[in-house]
């Protein structure tokens, strides 16, 4: 029998844990880290911002703004400086709440996608250490217009 949200919580709210992340060669910080606290199950997922389109900065950005664009997907930077040499941002321009909603079409392109985009950015920083991860489970963006090419990313 799966457990009951309530279980979970009851079960993981005091065992959460920080990897040894000084441990990782790649990682790119130092100090201490400490999880936030778990919340508790509510009866209702708070709204997520930009969900379904409303007040999403990404379908309010026209797509001059974005690095690249294509018919299914956008690729974006940080809107502020990242600490990172870079961080760049994959959106579906269908908003998806997890990947799990990808249609599988769009689930394969994403795969295809991520692998350039990590070479990409692996050779504009010279570093075979680029690290693809996440999939903000917020909303995506909405149709667009035109696309431009990133110069180091294949089509």
């Amino acid at each position: 029998m799966p457990e009951t949200p309530e279980e979970l919580y009851a079960r993981a709210k005091d065992a959460l844990r920080v990897p040894p992340l000084e441990d990782w060669e790649a990682w790119p910080f130092e100090g201490d880290l400490r999880p936030k606290a778990l919340l508790p199950p509510t009866a209702a997922e708070p709204r997520r911002e930009g969900a379904g389109g409303v007040d999403c900065w990404a379908c309010d950005t026209p797509d001059e703004e974005f690095l690249w664009t294509d018919e299914h997907w956008r690729i974006s930077s940080t809107r502020e400086a990242p600490g990172l040499p870079v961080i760049v941002v994959l959106f579906p321009r269908t908003h998806y709440a997890d990947p799990g909603d990808l249609p599988d079409e769009l689930a394969a392109e994403l795969g295809v996608l991520i692998g350039r985009v990590e070479r990409a950015v692996g050779r504009s920083v010279r570093s075979a250490e680029s690290t693809s991860a996440a999939w903000a489970t917020a909303a995506s963006t909405c149709t667009g217009g035109s696309s431009r090419d990133l110069p180091a990313f294949p089509s």
